[in-house]
């Protein structure tokens, strides 16, 4: 009978990686306690490590495109209310 695949929650990787990069406990420690083999500790490690970098970059990044969008919107939103404005001052004779 073969053996099927453990997939594990990404929650648990990142627990894992980060045991493994505070480096307070061994690998086959951490690999005891939640039940991971040592080999998949290590490589979580290393995409975490790698990853980290981009966290950080992306993240200015996209509150920076966020803040533009919302902007354009609102911009949107104010060019709309002032034809309606003017349209009404208009039908009223105010204009």
């Amino acid at each position: 009978m073969p053996q099927t695949r453990k997939n594990h929650p990404p929650s648990l990787k990142a627990k894992v990686a980060i045991e493994a990069i505070k480096g307070q406990k061994t690998t086959a420690q951490i690999a005891q306690t939640y039940g991971v083999h040592p080999t998949q500790i290590g490589f979580w490690k290393r995409q975490a490590m790698e990853g980290l970098p981009d966290v950080f970059a992306h993240g200015r990044e996209q509150v920076r495109q966020q803040a533009d969008q919302e902007k354009a919107e609102l911009y949107q939103q104010i060019g709309q209310l002032k034809v309606e404005l003017d349209f009404l001052k208009k039908r009223a004779g105010l204009g």
